[in-house]
Parts: structure tokens; sequence; C-alpha cells
């Protein structure tokens, strides 16, 4: 029976990567829906004692809107300071692919730390303060490699590695064996140094300037706030869970860029509203340590404008998880 359910989450895994038709779109948040209690797919057992530390090892594939295709490795660590305390650090390393140039490198360092604020044995409250670390300034220039023209100039927000900005978060969350609730929020402290100006990559920098123009100008880019919304519906058995769940993020604030000429910001029309998304995951449990899971998103509604990068057509990810 386990060979059988390790089977076909071998299939899925592979007929998610594989048939990309089908997988339309993908989650577009900044990472905060990931941090502490707004974690989705939490573990919950009020019969068995769960292991205080764990590190997952992911790998996440994200098509965009135009044509770059993300692929991280993360490394995520939790582990508990006191009963009802925990704390967790993860650390990216992105690639990026697509028809203006590829990129790599490490991604922002997430930091947050989780005290449950009550514990009953129908359910659990939660709640997480934290904060995104950039890694770099957000601004890696083309190498030329596939547009020698292009040599030197800034690459848009979905080149770069990093958001290039420093972050605060904050959420909370309830969970009972089979719901999942959790609401945050995320603001971002500071602009990052982007210079991306699509008026640079007219031809003959870049024969296609339609396509140039699917990329918005990112300018020292200030992004707007971010709010979400995660419901999630958990079904779990002995050995294995699934979920599937809605992800509403809000942005309720415009973002800004600044003016090429006279360095004062302006604020972009477009920029705010939902973007939607459906999210489900399969979870298996070899035992009480190890554990395999595989995710995918599909996006249902955008905002119109997107000048941080963080679009997602469709997202698939697969993880191992070691509790100890």
């Amino acid at each position: 029976m386990e060979k059988r359910i390790l089977g076909i989450v071998l299939i899925l895994a592979h007929w998610l990567v594989i048939d990309q038709q089908v997988l339309a779109q993908g989650c577009s948040d900044a990472g905060f829906c990931t941090m502490g209690a707004m974690k989705p797919d939490q573990a919950y057992n009020k019969k068995v004692k769960l292991k205080l530390r764990t590190i997952e090892v992911s790998y996440y594939y994200g098509e965009t809107t135009t044509s770059p295709i993300i692929q991280v490795a993360n490394l995520d660590a939790s582990f508990s300071i006191t009963q009802n305390l925990g704390f967790q650090i993860k650390v990216p390393y992105q690639w990026v692919n697509g028809n203006f140039d590829n990129t790599a490198g490490m991604g922002d360092i997430s930091l947050s730390a989780t005290q449950r604020l009550k514990s009953t044995e129908k359910y659990d409250l939660n709640a997480t303060l934290g904060m995104k670390i950039p890694s770099n300034d957000a601004n890696i220039k083309d190498s030329g490699s596939k547009n020698p023209e292009a040599e030197g100039l800034s690459l848009p927000m979905y080149y770069q590695t990093s958001l290039g900005s420093y972050d605060l978060v904050a959420g909370a969350s309830l969970i009972n064996s089979k719901w999942l609730i959790a609401t945050g929020i995320q603001m971002a402290l500071t602009a990052n140094n982007n210079e991306f100006w699509r008026g640079e990559w007219q031809s003959p920098v870049y024969p296609d300037f339609d396509y140039v123009l699917t990329y918005d100008n990112a300018t020292h880019l200030k992004r707007g706030t971010d709010v979400m919304l995660r419901v999630e519906r958990n079904f779990r058995f002995s050995n294995y869970s699934f979920n599937v769940g809605l992800l509403p993020i809000y942005r309720i604030t415009k973002d800004q860029i600044a003016d090429r000429d006279t360095g004062e910001y302006m604020k972009l029309e477009g920029t705010t509203g939902l973007a939607l998304t459906l999210l489900t995951s399969f979870t298996y449990n070899f035992d009480v340590t190890n554990s395999l899971k595989v995710s995918y998103g599909h996006k249902i509604t955008d905002r119109e404008v997107n000048p941080d990068g963080l679009t997602r057509k469709q997202v698939f990810i697969v993880a191992y998880g070691f509790r100890f």
C-alpha cells in the first residue's frame, strides 16, 4: 500500500512538471505566505507528540507570464525555543532562465518567530512576527550572452534573485484537525535599486519591443503593502494527508517607482487589487521523522500591473522534510 501511494506521488510530480498546459497559473506572493503561522499544511496531531525541530529541503519551479522560468532550491529550518515559541529561517538559491538573460544567486532570507497563543484539545492559535532580508539590491544587469547590445542594462524584476528591500511580516493562524485559517501582512520598509527602464531596450538592443513592453518599469521600486488570507481544508490519515485551499493576497497600497529624470517617486496605477490562487498539496509520512510533499498552485486572478516580477502562471514544489 505504501509503495502504491509513493508511486502515485511520483507520477503526479512527473505530470505536474511535463503537462504545463494543465497548470495554467500559480502563486504570486513575496514569500510571506509560507512563514511561521501562515505556512500551509502545518502538522497537527494532539495524540502524537511532534518533533520540535524540522529541516525541509524543497525544489520550486515557476513559469512567469512572460518568458522567464524560475527555479529555487530552498532550505527551511524550524526549531522550538520553548514549548510555545518557535523560530524559522528560510534560505533560497534561485535560477532564472529567460529571453533576456540567465541569472542565478542567493534569494532573500526569511526570519520569523512564532508564538502559540492558545492551545486546546480542539485547536491552536498562533502568531508570527518576522522579516525578509535582501541578498542584493535587485539590480543584476544583462551579461550580453543572449543580446550583446543589451550588455550592462538593468534587467526586469523577473530576472532578479532578490526583491532588494527589507520587509516586515506579521500574521496569525487558527488550526485544527481539518482547517487552517491564517492571515498576514507584509510591508516593504525600503525601496530597491533596480533601474530597469523599457525605453532602453528598443531596437537594436532587443528586436521585439512588443515583448519588452510585457515587463513593467521598476526603477527604484518600492512595493505596496500586501495582506493575505489562507483558508485550507486538510484531510489527514495515519501516513499521509492532502489539502486544498484558497490564498487571496490583496495589495492595499500602490507600488511606487522613481522618475528617471527627477528622481521623484510616482504611484503606479493598476498595482493594487487581488491576486487569488488555488493551492493543493499531498504529503506522505514515511514515519514520524521523514516526509515527502508535492504541491502546486493555480492562479485565478492577478493584478493588472506587476513591476515586482512576482506573478506566476503556474508553480510546482516538491519537498523532503526531516523532523528530529
